[in-house]
């Protein structure tokens, strides 16, 4: 899957974008390199040993109902099923339809009896438990429909950064990456960033300014255009450059294109608004470590197989059914 002078492979990727044009080449090939450095022996071995896998009388069937904001976001789920000796049954995006078959076509050569193990569906029927994943809105269907069944059910999640002030160059390239990689659509990607007080803004947007290729996609600028439009026309306090827009508040989730901040006085002051702030955050980036849930800045998006989404241990789960 990172054989990417394959012609079928290519092939696969160009109909990827065609298919969703928020999955440029290049987005899709840093999604296939990174799940590729979950696959090695080693690095499966030492991960699984932690869990009790054991024999089953009947493989268990697992619907996986799959996101499709980030090319493969629920690979790890069928990595997870399958280790676990289930059955996964998946229930594909429209946005993500491509590239899971790519990638699911090259298991079945590999090892043809897969084709029993993982495989789609348009329905889920007869399933013992599922994994959904999707909005606060789509929470809600998911429980009325599966609720009785053993299950995971994912909401809106964001990522946060928190900043001391004294950044180099290079970290705020690493920063550019946690926010932009995927065009920020992603629940690990950053939507709001923490400032200790004095900080300048206009110091973070020339830091940041090499990121400006977001706005060549048409997607990302028809947003850019959308809520900088709204906020001139409220005449809303602002900042921007000529690819992403700086608010203050003190929500999270940041609409596409825009970055929140909020400025904090000491760590126990933020450390005890990040433990309110718990369940809506999935990670949060920084270079400080006074806080046990800080992961290093351009780490975002290449979480360990131990790193489980909404910090949920999938692989439990599944060992338990």
């Amino acid at each position: 899957i990172t054989d990417f002078s394959n012609q079928e492979l290519q092939a696969a990727i160009n109909s990827a974008y065609a298919e969703n044009n928020w999955f440029t080449i290049n987005n899709i090939k840093k999604s296939l390199t990174n799940i590729s450095k979950w696959l090695t022996t080693e690095i499966l071995n030492d991960w699984i040993k932690e869990y009790s896998l054991h024999d089953k009388d009947k493989n268990k069937k697992v619907g996986i109902i799959m996101a499709g904001n980030i090319p493969l976001v629920n690979f790890h789920d069928l990595i997870c099923c399958f280790l676990s000796g289930n059955i996964a049954i998946c229930k594909l995006s429209g946005k993500d339809k491509v590239l899971m078959e790519f990638v699911l076509a090259q298991l079945y050569i590999i090892e043809p009896k897969t084709k029993e193990l993982i495989y789609t569906a348009q329905q889920l029927k007869d399933i013992d438990a599922i994994i959904a994943t999707g909005s606060d809105n789509s929470f809600r269907y998911f429980d009325y429909y599966f609720g009785k069944k053993p299950h995971i059910f994912r909401k809106n999640r964001n990522s946060i950064a928190v900043l001391n002030g004294n950044e180099t160059k290079e970290d705020y390239n690493l920063l550019g990456n946690d926010i932009f990689d995927y065009y920020g659509l992603g629940c690990r990607n950053i939507s709001k960033v923490f400032f200790p007080k004095e900080y300048s803004i206009t110091t973070f947007l020339d830091n940041i300014a090499s990121f400006k290729h977001v706005i060549d996609n048409n997607k990302y600028k028809n947003n850019f255009d959308y809520n900088l439009s709204i906020y001139l026309l409220n005449k809303e306090k602002h900042w921007h450059n000529e690819f992403v827009i700086m608010k203050e508040s003190t929500e999270t989730a940041s609409p596409c294109a825009v970055l929140y901040f909020e400025y904090y006085g000491s760590q126990d002051e933020l450390t005890k608004k990040l433990n309110q702030e718990k369940e809506k955050i999935q990670c949060i980036v920084s270079n400080e470590k006074w806080f046990e849930e800080f992961i290093p800045l351009g780490s975002s998006q290449m979480p360990a197989l131990s790193e489980y989404p909404d910090n949920v241990d999938t692989m439990e789960f599944l060992t338990a059914l």
